[in-house]
């Protein structure tokens, strides 16, 4: 899960991981302008960036209780042994859809260890205890294996072969990290916390990068240069459920039953917006 800052025992807004992608793919339905390639293949590319946490779901149930604050334990709070576990039932869920979807998740759930292979300097392998770290090599080697043998399937058809080129497929994770970032950024904090922050290695083209900047303009609102989507000033949104801390003994599950769903809004314009 994700849990939104707030001031301390005071109630957080809780997300669960299938709400974050789900805001990830409304992104993604709507990039793509004259300045920035949209997404493509386009069925299996939304299918993956809606469900690329789609390991997470069990986990989220689940709703365990993080003695340090009283709420579900918040994403890298998380501890390994359940983390580590959706990192291969992403792509487990993804595969049973299309062997590209799976490729995709299995990239991201590799990347997520490693940089974002080379596009982050957070590198969750690097903060590993060494108890954990030989459980994460074998995750990332059979997560190595299962690419290899994805692309080979998929070269080995004259319809999905292009899209396992190497130019594209990265083209299609960075567009993947760029949606899964940028929903990040506005589940993690809440309406008049977010601050100007730059997103790198986002693909104009498969051969051709740049970095977007988004800036808070007034509220609910954000500035985005270069601007990536095709329309000006969308309205987006997202759910999830305000939770105050719970004590110990008390279930952060049934206590998530009880209240309801609400969303946050947001919209995007373009950083000439006026």
């Amino acid at each position: 899960m994700i849990v939104q800052t707030a001031e301390d025992n005071s109630p957080h807004f809780v997300i669960t991981m299938d709400q974050h992608t789900a805001l990830s793919a409304q992104f993604a339905e709507r990039f793509g302008n004259e300045r920035f390639a949209a997404i493509e293949p386009r069925a299996q590319m939304l299918y993956i960036i809606g469900h690329h946490d789609a390991g997470w779901k069990e986990l989220d149930r689940m709703a365990l209780r993080d003695p340090a604050t009283g709420l579900p334990y918040n994403l890298v709070q998380t501890p390994f042994e359940h983390i580590v576990a959706t990192s291969k039932a992403s792509p487990d869920f993804n595969g049973a859809t299309h062997p590209y979807c799976e490729l995709l998740s299995s990239m991201h759930s590799w990347g997520l260890y490693n940089g974002r292979y080379g596009m982050s300097d957070k590198l969750l392998l690097d903060s590993l205890a060494d108890e954990n770290r030989a459980i994460a090599d074998d995750m990332l080697d059979f997560e190595i294996e299962r690419q290899d043998r994805l692309k080979a399937s998929l070269i080995a058809d004259p319809d999905t072969a292009p899209w396992v080129e190497e130019a594209h497929l990265m083209q299609n994770y960075k567009q993947l990290q760029f949606f899964d970032t940028l929903a990040l950024y506005f589940n993690c904090v809440p309406e008049g916390e977010r601050t100007e922050t730059r997103f790198d290695h986002v693909p104009m083209t498969a051969s051709e990068d740049t970095s977007i900047d988004i800036t808070p303009v007034e509220e609910g609102r954000y500035a985005l240069n270069p601007y990536p989507f095709d329309d000006d000033d969308i309205e987006f949104d997202f759910a999830g459920r305000y939770l105050a801390p719970q004590i110990d003994g008390e279930s952060v599950g049934q206590a998530l039953e009880t209240v309801s769903a609400e969303t946050q809004s947001l919209r995007l314009v373009a950083a000439n917006y006026s």
